[in-house]
């Protein structure tokens, strides 16, 4: 009974134009929200060479990822699902799906339909659709596949699952009205459909989850051949107060920002840890950071504006910069950690490895299977 999570990240950040060029550029200021690519400013350097070669190897950090093959049938939907009118949607081997397993699948896919007045939105529907779609006819072949194996649910095990669902609502009566209104108020029905799930969950886990295993010795071997990937730059973990004059500013502008920020950077002098600074930075700095304590999290070299990182490279960690010009801003910042460039030790990243090779596994496990599946089905979407 394995609740799918959504793969649909509704928060986008946008990334500092200035670090990302090397400079800033009039017009442009402190925009944006940097992703979060390392450690906060008290970890150590091992942990940002953990981090640094997680996103080199794209493993997510996000909780939004879709589940590739858990079965969905008997999972509640966090929503009250729309009445869909029975119309098949799919034909598998004879057995006719319906729009009914179809909206099920959608809103599991995508949890955060209460966020939306209980809908899919419209940008996202046509992708979840056609993803739920493919979703409910490769259960229903794993499902057919499973009963020409002959393959059993011991009645203990059902039993089990049932009370895992029962126990998933905060009364009997709301029991009652799920089945009513999902199994036509029979739980038989609803006991049938409990089986074919722990039966789709039972070959996944024979033809795929066990197929899928990566041994210590391919985890070494990897990432004995692909050294690249577990090195990191030299990065600074910084935190900004900005005072920003307006676009194409008189001279009168200019000279009230710069006295705005000659007394910001005499409150950051006063701060005395990250957290003082932070806190002041939610309160004056006027670039986007402002929301994050300021906080930049791990800054590459080659991303620092050249007057930042000439001041960096004479600071230790925890100081604050004198109040810099950077094109026409000005910029305090505090180095809450210089790293220098090195490369992640094995026992550092080997549990993050273990997971993306195993990912990257059962995806190609699970597609040959499909593939599989598919070389004698008929198949037809209605």
């Amino acid at each position: 009974m394995r609740v799918r999570k959504a793969g649909v990240r509704e928060m986008k950040f946008k990334f500092l134009k200035a670090l990302r060029s090397g400079g800033i550029r009039e017009g442009s200021g402190f925009t944006g929200a940097q992703e979060d690519i390392a450690p906060r400013y008290d970890s150590g350097r091992v942990g940002f060479a953990v981090l640094y070669a997680l996103l080199l190897l794209g493993v997510s950090t996000a909780s939004a990822q879709v589940a590739s093959h858990a079965p969905s049938s008997f999972n509640v939907p966090s929503v009250q699902l729309p009445q869909p009118s029975g119309k098949p949607v799919a034909r598998v081997n004879g057995v006719v799906l319906t729009d009914r397993d179809l909206v099920r699948e959608e809103y599991l896919i995508f949890p955060y339909a209460k966020q939306h007045n209980g809908k899919i939105p419209a940008e996202f529907e046509p992708t979840i659709r056609q993803g739920a779609l493919q979703m409910i006819i490769f259960e229903e072949l794993v499902y057919q596949d499973a009963q020409k194996r002959h393959m059993t649910i011991s009645p203990e095990r059902l039993r089990q699952a049932e009370a895992e669902l029962k126990s998933q609502f905060k009364s009997p009566a709301e029991f009652r009205q799920y089945v009513q209104a999902n199994f036509q108020g029979s739980e038989a029905l609803l006991r049938k459909k409990i089986e074919r799930s722990l039966l789709i969950d039972q070959l996944l886990k024979k033809e795929v989850d066990e197929k899928s295993v990566i041994t210590p010795a391919q985890l070494r071997a990897y990432y004995d051949k692909h050294p690249e990937l577990f090195r990191y730059p030299e990065s600074f973990a910084i935190q900004t107060i900005s005072i920003i004059p307006p676009p194409k500013a008189t001279p009168a502008q200019l000279a009230e920002a710069k006295k705005r920020a000659a007394d910001a950077y005499k409150q950051a002098k006063a701060t005395k840890s990250a957290e003082e600074f932070g806190l002041l930075a939610e309160k004056i700095s006027e670039d986007d950071y402002r929301v994050m304590m300021g906080d930049h999290k791990w800054v590459p070299r080659d991303k620092m504006p050249p007057e930042m990182l000439q001041a960096a490279l004479k600071m230790k960690d925890g100081q604050i910069s004198d109040l810099l010009q950077v094109g026409q801003f000005y910029v305090i910042f505090r180095l809450n950690k210089h790293v220098p460039a090195g490369e992640t030790p094995f026992a550092g990243v080997k549990d993050a490895l273990r997971q993306k090779l195993q990912k990257q596994k059962t995806n190609e496990v699970r597609a040959a299977f499909d593939k599989k599946l598919h070389e004698n089905a008929k198949v037809e979407v209605l």
